[in-house]
């Protein structure tokens, strides 16, 4: 099995920046691509960011410009690096990894979350 281990959460003033580290471990054969989700209280969970293998890269429209997604293969790990961060940005942030066991078995798996509150 894959475990996904996230960090870099925590409390930051508008304007401010974090930056959110995501570690798989376990069983990988391949980690075909990973992301950032966020959810709001009361709101469903929505794509922030996500890079494939081949290095292409999706942001959420309200992100774009303002984050960045990359990743380090060696390590297994995906970063987002947060700026320019707004009140609305204020959510549980969950890595995701589509990765695969074997060549021909793949499925999803989720971090436990990390909490970034951007407040004045």
């Amino acid at each position: 099995q894959v475990q996904l281990v996230e960090s870099g959460g925590g409390l930051v003033q508008p304007g401010g920046s974090l930056r959110l580290s995501c570690a798989a471990s376990g069983t990988i054969f391949s980690i075909n691509a990973m992301g950032w989700y966020r959810q709001a209280p009361g709101k469903q969970r929505e794509l922030v960011a996500a890079i494939t293998s081949g290095g292409r890269i999706n942001y959420a429209d309200s992100v774009k410009g303002r984050f960045i997604i990359s990743r380090d293969n060696a390590k297994n790990t995906v970063y987002l690096q947060m700026n320019s961060l707004k009140p609305e940005d204020t959510a549980v942030y969950y890595c995701n990894a589509d990765a695969g066991s074997a060549w021909y078995r793949s499925r999803n798996y989720w971090g436990q979350g990390t909490q970034v509150t951007v407040s004045s």
